[in-house]
């Protein structure tokens, strides 16, 4: 692989006998890393049944790293069951270092593709709150669907800027994540694209950026809060620079001293001019000292203790639907209807789990849990709604193990034969769910997303 000639130069500077050790890390092979979901599986559960040889992950007790090159992990039906998801092993320190605990309020402000979001609502537990906010709106889709894929129920979508989000959500949330848009250093190994864009311009650029937005997510951590700066890139000017900048600026953040796995090294403020010794504190993780291809961290906290008032959401449906939605709930499932919370915008019921007061103006995408939609006097479950089940609480499962050829079939689209009781069937494998069908004349409709139906495993 060849590098950027000044890119080159430039870690030769810094990282001196290191720098060949480094390059010829960064160069590959990529080893894809695991990350188990919590929501769904133990980690060792999970281990005991994987179809890829798995070596882990050191600073995360539920990441992994594949070992056999040749594995296509994205296109086996436990990726569809939301058992695990596909994510570099240094970006897995995000929620590590965040250290999100549950039944709290978390900003992700640039949250696609949903990798650290679905992290951090697995160490929630899937309480609280969960922002996950994703500028660009095509970049925002993928996000809703590894959010639904991975069966997060506390997340609440919204395609904003920053700035008309720190508008509304001053001091409201007790952690911030902001992993910045950078200039990509670390995605060499992976993607081409991001060796040909490099310059030190945009490296500059991307700086002036990372700033503007780290301002603007300061403004929404509450007092004795948590703040999160990530990027995936190696250039002091986007990492140590721009913690130090803020740091002058924001005399009411401290930056802090993590714990550290021994992969961890520490920050260099002597690569910047200037630098505050301070910056010793943040985290480098270096594709040649441990698995993954390389993060930044710096992890501050706001002084003083003030905890925002946060009303909770009131549901509001309309009875008509309230109805259809109470009659699919008992027909369908053995678990409460949840009390508060559900809405109804358009023909989409969703259970959000922020007062709509609070987002009600914002280009929300999805301000819940998507239950399904109101159709004149009944109700359809989403997808979403199948894959944050446990089919234990399901009246009618068609249960699957992972040799049955109605696997493949449903991952398809194909029609399964029955017989079956009229009604809603979750299709699970496993024990974990793949999605909705529905029983008519004693055949079932394959109601699995069209969208999600491709080529899988068993004809790669």
């Amino acid at each position: 692989m060849t590098f950027p000639e000044r890119f080159v130069r430039r870690m030769q500077g810094w990282l001196g006998a290191e720098a060949e050790p480094f390059l010829q890390a960064l160069s590959g092979p990529y080893r894809t890393g695991l990350r188990v979901n919590t929501l769904k599986i133990d980690p060792e559960a999970f281990r005991s049944r994987s179809p890829f040889p798995l070596s882990p992950v050191p600073w995360c007790p539920e990441g992994f790293v594949i070992e056999d090159l040749e594995a296509r992990p994205g296109l086996h039906p436990y990726h569809a069951a939301g058992l695990y998801y596909l994510q570099d092993p240094s970006a897995m320190a995000a929620a590590i270092l965040l250290d999100p605990q549950p039944g709290e309020w978390v900003l992700d402000l640039a949250a696609a593709p949903g990798g650290k979001t679905t992290h951090i609502a697995a160490r929630m537990r899937n309480t609280g709150v969960l922002v996950a906010n994703e500028i660009q709106p095509r970049r925002a889709s993928v996000l809703a669907l590894n959010v639904e894929r991975m069966g997060v129920t506390c997340a609440l979508l919204a395609n904003e800027t920053p700035q008309r989000l720190a508008r509304r959500w001053e001091g409201l949330f007790d952690r911030v994540l902001v992993d910045a848009p950078c200039s990509g250093e670390g995605m060499f190994a992976r993607d081409p694209e991001a060796i040909r864009a490099w310059s030190v311009e945009r490296v500059r650029r991307s700086a002036g950026l990372q700033k503007a937005i780290l301002t603007e997510a300061a403004r929404m951590v509450r007092p004795g809060g948590w703040l999160l700066y990530a990027t995936c890139t190696f250039a002091p000017e986007e990492n140590e620079g721009v913690v130090d900048a803020f740091l002058r600026a924001h005399p009411e953040f401290d930056l802090v001293d993590p714990p550290r796995h021994p992969a961890f090294d520490r920050g260099r403020p002597e690569w910047i001019e200037g630098g505050d010794p301070r910056l010793v504190r943040a985290v480098r993780l270096w594709p040649h000292r441990g698995p993954g291809h390389g993060h930044f961290y710096a992890l501050f906290r706001r002084r003083g203790e003030e905890r925002p008032h946060r009303p909770g959401p009131e549901g509001d449906l309309p009875g008509r639907v309230r109805r259809a939605l109470e009659t699919f709930w008992k027909t369908t499932l053995e678990v409460p209807l949840p009390e508060d919370g559900l809405i109804l915008r358009g023909d989409h019921v969703y259970r959000t789990p922020m007062a709509p007061a609070l987002w009600r103006g914002l280009r929300v995408l999805r301000p819940g849990w998507w239950l399904g939609r109101a159709r004149d006097e009944r109700f359809e479950p989403d997808h979403a709604l199948a894959m944050a089940l446990d089919p234990r609480r399901v009246r009618q499962v068609l249960a699957l193990s992972l040799d049955d050829p109605r696997v493949a079939a449903y991952l398809q689209g194909h029609p399964l034969e029955g017989p079956w009781e009229e009604g809603w069937i979750l299709i699970a494998l496993e024990g974990f769910p793949l999605g909705w069908a529905r029983a008519e004349h004693g055949r079932l409709k394959n109601l699995y997303p069209r969208h999600l139906r491709a080529i899988g495993w068993w004809e790669a």
